[in-house]
């Protein structure tokens, strides 16, 4: 099945079911600031799984585009992607595990025609602090999974977040398994069997988890599921990778045109690197050496770097670039509305790295004499890391290179540094994933309140033209990017500082109401996303000062947060400035 038919089969399906359909956030996260990208379907609808009223009701039910960079050194093989689609659909306080797991079963065997026989799932065993999910198991044995094809797995397996040791809303889920061998699956069912592939998981929050070991039962039990569209059309298309369907083949196609050397691992980090950067930057990220940017960054670089390991001579990533727009525009019209400015950003980056590679050469070149003139024939894992880290010389590179000069390239240290690098980044996306859902506290709520009067203050002194771009939220302070093209002034950022400081000092009321987009323009809220919103939104008002679309959470008067202070103000990428602030003791506003 085409990803376009499985894509309208399954918002048809869920809508039929009483779903909203809403449509794809940005992946800038605008209600979850803690993460750089839109990792999940659920990170738009944090405040609403925590508790907040969604204007559109309980049953909800989206395609949502989401990028992970955790793995994206093991991009190129079968199965590993940075950007790609998720189906979700949520209960916020609805239906549970009975009716959530009978509509899975009913889309994949009724919907999709796929045979019981080739399905299988697996469940929470249960320990010594939760127990285990018989409620789950006896829904599917009445739908005629047999005892045989279902296995009980462990926190690490079938909890979200995995493991369970965060707090915050969590529980069990139930993961849904497809048989993709040629030859009828064996009747006991093992997961650790690598033709059964997971392509649904249904997580069942309904506990809160308070950090010292225990779980309390939540207050509003939520279903959150997820579908991954690439891995799921592929399977259904019976083919053995997502590099392999219609959504990949012509850029692979091109890529092959382009090059004269093979290499499929090249070809397919190209592929899946230039169809996520051509989303980022449709989402209004530009490259640079921070945040979303530098993530973008390193997808270009990447994908240029195997470009010339296959032969690609000059620029040509704004040509596959059009390749990934004439795929997607249908589902996703955002990617046809600045295609200029898109590519000339692209192009901008490809052209800049090249330079960066002509650095590198030179590096390397002084690393050869500095080793000549010591007669040392071993180039130490560090300076081979430095060089891939600063540079982007993958090591094969640096090794091709050492051995046309007479040296060797010490693997071992390397592969440490190289170890240590994806320890540290993996454990940094693991924090930021959890973040929006795991740190929903009271300062994060003072800090996300700020970010409104911050944004009306902006307005108010730089002008209108002023948009939000991003943010982040940290425990510790705000900070806010927003469209400007030259740097503030230290009278802006005092009369900035002064309005917040004013308007928390008033004490204003918070309140909202909700109305649709055409109402809330009309009413003088600041949006931005229009084409992402559904027919109602709820517009934050904050007394007579600032009236905003958001999806919350904020506190309840503004004069909880005592006082504000701009720390910095910088740039974060061409165009794009960012303010970092703190909030707290009212001797802030001295």
């Amino acid at each position: 099945m085409l990803a376009q038919d499985l894509r309208k089969k399954y918002l048809d399906f869920f809508k039929k079911h009483g779903h909203y359909i809403l449509g794809s956030a940005s992946l800038v996260p605008e209600n979850d600031p803690s993460v750089l990208f839109t990792t999940a379907g659920m990170h738009p609808l944090v405040p609403y799984l925590m508790g907040e009223k969604h204007p559109h009701g309980v049953r909800l039910a989206s395609v949502q585009k989401c990028l992970r960079t955790d793995d994206i050194d093991e991009v190129g093989d079968a199965t590993h992607q940075t950007f790609f689609e998720m189906l979700g659909n949520w209960s916020l306080g609805d239906y549970f595990k009975k009716e959530s797991i009978e509509m899975s079963f009913q889309f994949l065997t009724k919907e999709l025609q796929i045979p019981v026989e080739k399905l299988a799932v697996t469940c929470f065993a249960g320990d010594d602090t939760t127990p285990k999910d018989l409620e789950s198991y006896e829904v599917w044995r009445s739908l005629g999974i047999p005892n045989v094809r279902i296995a009980f797995l462990g926190k690490n397996d079938n909890w979200w977040p995995a493991g369970g040791k965060h707090p915050g809303p969590q529980g069990p889920d139930t993961e849904i398994f497809y048989w993709t061998g040629k030859e009828a699956a064996q009747e006991n069912f093992d997961p650790q069997d690598k033709l059964w592939v997971e392509i649904w998981n249904n997580v069942f929050m309904q506990f809160n988890a308070t950090g010292e070991g225990s779980y309390q039962p939540l207050k509003q039990k939520n279903v959150d599921t997820g579908m991954g569209l690439e891995r799921t059309s592929a399977i259904l298309q019976g083919k053995s990778t997502v590099y392999d369907t219609e959504l990949f083949l012509p850029i692979i196609e091109r890529i092959h045109g382009l090059a004269t050397e093979s290499n499929i691992q090249s070809e397919r980090i190209i592929a899946d690197h230039i169809r996520a950067a051509t989303f980022v930057l449709a989402d209004g990220v530009r490259p640079s050496n921070v945040d979303q940017g530098y993530i973008l960054r390193r997808l270009i670089r990447r994908a240029v770097r195997h470009g010339r390991k296959l032969g690609i001579q000059g620029n040509f990533l704004e040509n596959l670039a059009a390749i990934v727009i004439g795929i997607y525009e249908e589902a996703y019209p955002d990617l046809k509305k600045h295609p200029i400015e898109l590519l000339q950003a692209l192009r901008d980056e490809e052209e800049q790295f090249n330079k960066t590679l002509e650095n590198g050469l030179k590096q390397f070149r002084k690393l050869e004499a500095q080793l000549s003139s010591s007669d040392q024939k071993v180039i130490e894992g560090v300076d081979a890391f430095h060089l891939y880290d600063t540079f982007g010389f993958p090591i094969e590179v640096t090794k091709e290179l050492a051995k046309e000069a007479g040296f060797t390239v010490d693997e071992q240290s390397f592969n440490e540094a190289f170890k240590k690098h994806q320890d540290l980044s993996r454990q940094g996306s693991e924090q930021k994933f959890l973040g929006g859902l795991a740190d929903h506290s009271d300062e994060s709520k003072k800090l996300h309140t700020a970010t409104h009067l911050l944004h009306q203050a902006l307005r108010t002194v730089l002008g209108s033209h002023v948009e939000q771009r991003g943010s982040n939220i940290t425990k510790e302070r705000l900070r806010f990017d927003f469209n400007h093209e030259k740097p503030m002034t230290a009278e802006e950022k005092k009369k900035v500082e002064n309005i917040v400081n004013e308007q928390i000092k008033r004490d204003l009321p918070i309140s909202f109401q909700e109305m649709t987009v055409d109402e809330a323009k009309q009413y003088g809220a600041i949006w931005l996303f229009e084409d992402k919103y559904g027919d109602k939104v709820k517009v934050y008002t904050m007394g007579d000062f600032s009236k905003e679309i958001c999806g919350g959470p904020h506190v309840d008067h503004t004069g909880e947060l005592k006082g504000f202070k701009i720390l910095k103000e910088e740039s974060s990428s061409k165009g794009i400035r960012r303010i970092k602030a703190v909030i707290g003791h009212a001797s802030l506003t001295k």
